[in-house]
């Protein structure tokens, strides 16, 4: 099932926020086969807060199901912040598979 725009701007609700207020808009421009294609302007533009915008925005939309990519059109998002996340989402969800395939254990130090 694809994901719609308003989708996306309901997911980056938090970021949003905070953009508001410093009239940044997070223009959606695509969302077919998974790939969600945004334009962060207004006050983005020239902001250097930008790429950890975009980075907030790119973790959340990773988490949802039916994305596969997030893409920045204006490259707010750097190459090394994209494997950051990437590397964190691996993690957590190595944590979760263990977590609870663990849950018959018990929990805590043997001391």
């Amino acid at each position: 099932m694809a994901i719609s725009a308003e989708q996306v701007l309901a997911e980056i609700g938090p970021v949003q926020e905070v953009l508001d207020a410093h009239d940044g808009v997070v223009t959606v421009l695509d969302t077919s086969d998974g790939n969600i294609m945004l334009s962060l302007d207004g006050g983005c533009t020239g902001c250097s807060s930008t790429p950890m915008t975009a980075m907030q925005i790119f973790y959340a939309l990773m988490k949802l199901d039916n994305v596969n990519d997030v893409i920045f059109v204006n490259g707010e998002l750097p190459e090394y912040m994209r494997d950051f996340i990437n590397q964190k989402m691996a993690k957590e969800a190595a944590s979760n598979e263990n977590s609870s395939s663990d849950e018959s254990q018990p929990r805590g130090e043997i001391i």
